[in-house]
């Protein structure tokens, strides 16, 4: 999968986690945030260039996508200061959710080896049983035919996600701002 329909992941996230009348800026450092959350899991692919292989434990789609990794990274989120005034458990929440559907859409591609969603407790490789999102070429192949075909068919499947997560939020006036 590109990277595309994690972003947007991420992005809607963002939406979700900060309120409606928080501070424009806060919506988009969450915004930034998540959506760079919702790409960690494929640091994974550092395991090419280590000469670790597909199928280990930690080569691509193994340990950094599976529902422990997701709660480890979700439970650093929280503790770390600066949520823009959202709740631990609120962060812990939006955090885990967009780690784990990382690996979640993952599953839903058409090629790979599967998703390593149970590590550590099995090494197992998982896909779901519908497949619909084609697998993305690795590194500079997402240049290629193939990886523009990819790119193409995620920002169409993921627009709906772009569009609500990023259209103009409304602004709440503060009671004094009102005349009458």
């Amino acid at each position: 999968m590109a990277a595309f329909g994690h972003i947007a992941v991420g992005l809607g996230a963002a939406r979700v986690l900060m309120r409606e009348d928080s501070v424009h800026t806060s919506f988009w450092r969450a915004s930034v945030a998540l959506a760079t959350l919702s790409l960690a899991p494929d640091l994974d692919v550092i395991s090419f260039h280590l000469g670790i292989p597909y199928e280990a434990p930690f080569g691509h789609r193994g340990a950094s996508h599976s529902l422990v990794f997701a709660v480890a990274l979700a439970g650093l989120c929280a503790a770390l200061p600066g949520r823009g005034g959202a709740s631990r458990l609120r962060t812990f929440l939006i955090a885990w959710v967009v780690v784990t559907t990382h690996g979640l859409l993952d599953a839903l591609t058409d090629g790979g080896m599967g998703v390593a969603l149970s590590w550590p407790f099995d090494d197992a490789r998982f896909f779901a049983p519908w497949r619909p999102i084609p697998v993305a070429p690795v590194g500079m192949h997402m240049l290629s035919v193939r990886g523009l075909q990819v790119v193409g068919f995620e920002l169409l499947a993921f627009a709906p996600l772009w569009v609500w997560a990023l259209w103009p939020r409304r602004r709440i006036q503060a009671s004094n701002d009102f005349e009458g």
